[in-house]
């Protein structure tokens, strides 16, 4: 109110000033006009708002710096709304979708699927003062059924692509639909939608995505596209000059070629296959883990006592009706080995808490004065390897230490079918305090894990097997009898974790395993 008093003060005083100096000469320095009247035209009030805003690609977390545009759901002069989905970006943790910050028409896309974009920087530019004309809400492709050909054209398609009245028969109507298409139309942005399975399929088989037409929702690449498309080359390109006839394959033993064969076969051929999203993600990680010193603990525990309460428990589990209990852990239907491992190392970090700590090197000696300290965390965040189609993956499992063996189980249930399907959030991937890496789910006995960045321990969980073995029972001590025994191999940062350390607390953790009542004894 102030503001706007003064400011119809200060307008007034400068248009008596005009008056004056248009009328009496010297009026200029007259004593209520101050400011000459050629001054006074430099007075404007704030300048407008601009109508074009620039989204900034928003920081993720985790330190993350840039991030792949897997794909547009928008175009230039195409309508958004508050909310809506803008594009779909592949982190180092996972992919996610970025939604519009404000409600208008698209005008410049900054990057395009495929490139790095850089968090913190603009990405897209939204008018928002702006309606897309008639000319901008038209879809870049017509539909087929809409689209019409003059009297003198035909569509015109290779000799590789025409098909027989009896394949058109066999054909679904979609792909009849994508057949009968002019060759030669322009792709939009829309032709390169499909999801991450899809594009790994593209980088394996060499397929530019934005050349392969989509017969999917909104012109969504699907894996038969792909198949197609890659048929279609491979017949185009056999076609220039008939190649002369293999040789007959040798005959093999055992599904494995004779050394012979291998041998006739012709000198050794390379193919240079770029690395996946993910496989990039391992790679920076990884190097960056390996210049953490490590040292390398292995333990045998005694799985016996374990195998016999959890088979107990999943009679029970079995005979329970559904959906009693908790609401988050009624879908549990059957128990691992692995919650069990997982509720035990949140035990033994409550002894011994600098394994659930991460190191501070603080290199600009922000706060420290450059030395390094350690970080202690409240919170049991212990991440699982997976090994999905994506590749290896390490989702968390939030605050442990405040579950019980039930919780943990549907947490970890649902955490890989999302990795199954590659939805992970970066949420799920994200604050780990400390990781659990089981290889034997496919075999291995031995292992030497590498302790991932912000961590400084991890345990790796080897396959379980049956071994002869002395009883413990008195009085029976030369009996042998079968025990069930797994290894587990550990591996610390030995900067701040000495080996007496570690091997205290996977002495804990055996302890818990072993005698798997002890958890009773401590439910929270």
């Amino acid at each position: 109110m102030f503001w706007s008093h003064s400011y119809r003060a200060v307008r007034q005083q400068w248009r008596v000033c005009k008056t004056l100096a248009r009328r009496v000469p010297g009026a200029s320095h007259y004593p209520l006009c101050p400011i000459s009247p050629s001054m006074a035209r430099a007075f404007h009030a704030a300048r407008p708002l601009l109508a074009v805003k620039p989204v900034l690609l928003a920081d993720i977390g985790e330190g993350i710096v840039e991030c792949e545009i897997i794909q547009w759901f928008v175009e230039p002069g195409a309508r958004v709304e508050e909310f809506s989905p803008l594009c779909e970006v592949q982190s180092d943790k996972a992919s996610v979708e970025i939604t519009s910050r404000f409600a208008g028409v698209v005008k410049k896309l900054y990057y395009e699927a495929g490139e790095m974009a850089k968090v913190g920087k603009p990405f897209v530019d939204i008018d928002i003062e702006g309606d897309a004309n008639e000319q901008d809400t038209k879809p870049s492709t017509p539909p087929v059924h809409q689209t019409e050909l003059a009297p003198t054209q035909a569509p015109v398609r290779p000799a590789a692509e025409e098909t027989a009245p009896a394949q058109v028969a066999s054909l679904t109507a979609r792909e009849v639909a994508a057949q009968s298409e002019p060759a030669g139309r322009p792709k939009g942005k829309h032709a390169t939608l499909a999801t991450p399975a899809v594009r790994h399929l593209c980088k394996t088989l060499n397929v530019d995505i934005s050349e392969v037409e989509g017969t999917g929702k909104d012109g969504r690449v699907l894996k038969e596209d792909i198949q197609r498309f890659v048929a279609r080359r491979d017949a185009r390109a056999a076609e220039p000059a008939a190649q002369p006839e293999a040789p007959a394959p040798q005959p093999t033993v055992g599904g494995f070629g004779s050394p012979e064969s291998a041998l006739a076969a012709g000198p050794q051929q390379e193919t240079r296959v770029p690395l996946t999203r993910t496989q990039e993600m391992m790679f920076k990680t990884m190097t960056r883990s390996l210049s953490i010193p490590h040292f390398l603990y292995a333990d045998e525990v005694d799985f016996t006592s374990l195998v016999e309460l959890r088979s107990r428990l999943n009679k029970v589990l079995t005979t329970s009706s559904p959906g009693s209990g908790d609401a988050s852990t009624a879908e549990v239907t059957k128990l691992s080995y692995l919650p069990f491992i997982i509720k035990a190392v949140s035990m033994a970090l409550y002894k011994y808490p600098i394994l659930n700590a991460r190191v501070d090197v603080d290199p600009n000696g922000n706060g420290n004065g450059g030395k390094p300290t350690l970080i202690y965390r409240s919170h049991h965040n212990i991440g699982v390897a997976m090994d999905t189609p994506q590749g290896l993956l390490v989702p968390v499992i939030k605050n442990v230490g405040a579950r019980n063996i039930l919780s943990i189980a549907s947490e970890l249930s649902r955490l890989q079918s999302l990795a199954r399907a590659g939805r992970l959030t970066p949420d799920d991937m994200s604050g780990g305090t400390i990781t659990v890496s089981n290889i034997g789910s496919i075999g291995g006995t031995y292992l030497s894990p590498v302790v991932v960045e912000r961590e400084v321990a991890i345990l790796g969980v080897g396959r379980m097997r049956d071994v002869p073995a002395f009883s413990d029972v008195p009085g029976e001590e030369d009996k042998v009898v079968r025990r069930q025994v797994c290894n587990f191999s550990w591996s610390a940062d030995h900067r701040v974790v000495d080996g007496a350390t570690l091997a205290r607390a996977a002495q804990v953790v055996r302890a818990i395993v072993e005698e798997p009542d002890v958890m009773v004894m401590h439910l929270r």
